[in-house]
């Protein structure tokens, strides 16, 4: 689950961690009262989405007075982002980041994330920060450093020291670096967070050491035990059809093809998707409707499926084992009749109850593309997807 920065500043506040003084705006009279309210000789207006690349886009804008923060906050709420991350679409932004403008003498990254390699939560850090941390990363990777933490420990201050070391936080800084990180550490920690990115760590002119803009992402299993974090969920910025899906108990994710895909476990849902690429198609959609597929869910399935309208062609792709073939037919059956679908539905049942299921199937009278395997039914559903094929292998 992603917040927005403004968020993640309010949450790292509460463990210590600096951040400039501002306030979040949802509208250009909010923008303006919070501008008075700070009486900065400079401010900083900021869009708030869930998507990085901001300040390349025009996200991130200068004031030098209340009526320029008007200005630039007329220009942002409202309005759709486009940034490198959001797609051509863009992100609408709804409310913006009100903030004091601060001096800075030096810019630095640091991060938090999961390592899965160590299965350690790790520093990753960079002596050179702010919107080309990227390129540098790409092109300079010496610059990186990397520190593991023990669990059983938790972060050590010769550990802090190291990394401030590499980001030249050296003499009257270092308490100051060492403080911060440990901070964000507990952060990190205490609230089942799988990503923390402070970037630029700033050092100011007049010696101030703050986190400039934050990024965080929490662990979406773990939401339920945090209803402090839970509470920061913005649904506007999720795709509606990954909202309605996880209030069915279904695993989706939308993507850019034309072939949906309803299938049960997600390891064959991803070599469902690899097929689909194998044969030249594009797969719309990560779907796993679980071990549990009962008629109501699958049906639920093709609603979430279907309302993506790029789809052409559905693949339903089950290997029963706790499922089981005859309700999973049965839902794709209620399916087809509650929602009246026009596109080929190519399916491909086996395992518990196969034949039953295959009976369903055929016992309705309607048209379905069947395969007895998931490279035929991949094949198919490209084809039916590009219009060469449709309805061609029926249900008797």
């Amino acid at each position: 689950m992603n917040i927005h920065e403004y968020q993640a500043k309010d949450l790292l506040r509460q463990y210590g961690v600096p951040v400039p003084a501002g306030s979040v705006a949802h509208s250009v009279e909010q923008a303006v009262a919070v501008a008075e309210e700070l009486g900065a000789s400079r401010f900083v207006i900021k869009a708030q989405i869930h998507a990085g690349g901001r300040g390349k886009a025009g996200g991130v804008k200068l004031a030098h007075t209340v009526e320029e923060v008007r200005a630039a906050t007329d220009e942002m709420i409202g309005r759709p982002l486009v940034t490198a991350q959001t797609g051509p679409q863009g992100k609408l932004v709804h409310r913006v980041l009100i903030e004091q403008a601060v001096d800075i003498a030096r810019e630095s990254y640091f991060g938090l994330v999961i390592d899965r390699a160590s299965q350690r939560i790790t520093i990753i850090a960079c002596d050179g920060g702010g919107v080309e941390i990227e390129e540098t990363a790409r092109h300079e990777p010496a610059r990186i450093v990397r520190e593991a933490v023990d669990p059983a420990v938790g972060l050590l201050d010769f550990q802090c020291r190291k990394v401030a070391a590499h980001l030249g936080l050296g003499g009257k800084h270092l308490p100051a670096a060492v403080k911060l990180m440990k901070a964000l550490y507990r952060c990190f920690r205490d609230n089942d967070a799988v990503l923390i990115e402070v970037n630029p760590l700033a050092v100011t002119l007049d010696g101030q050491l703050l986190a400039l803009d934050a990024k965080m992402q929490f662990d979406d299993n773990a939401i339920y035990r945090r209803p402090n974090v839970s509470n920061l969920r913005d649904f506007d910025e999720e795709d509606p059809k990954e909202v309605e899906a996880a209030a069915h108990g279904l695993n989706y994710i939308a993507l850019e093809g034309n072939v949906g895909c309803i299938v049960n476990g997600a390891g064959l849902a991803m070599a469902t998707m690899d097929a689909i690429a194998l044969h030249g198609g594009q797969p719309a959609n990560f779907l796993d409707v679980g071990g549990g597929a009962s008629p109501e869910k699958v049906t639920n399935a093709f609603r979430i499926v279907l309302l993506d309208k790029n789809v052409r062609a559905v693949l339903v792709n089950i290997f029963a084992g706790i499922n089981r073939c005859d309700w999973v037919a049965e839902g794709i059956v209620r399916a087809m009749r509650e929602l009246v679908i026009t596109l080929p539905v190519v399916v491909r049942l086996a395992g518990t109850n196969v034949e039953q299921g295959r009976a369903v199937l055929a016992q309705s009278g309607l048209n379905f593309i069947t395969a007895n395997n998931l490279d035929d039914a991949a094949a198919m559903a490209v084809r039916a997807a590009s219009g060469a094929i449709a309805h061609e292998h029926l249900c008797k």
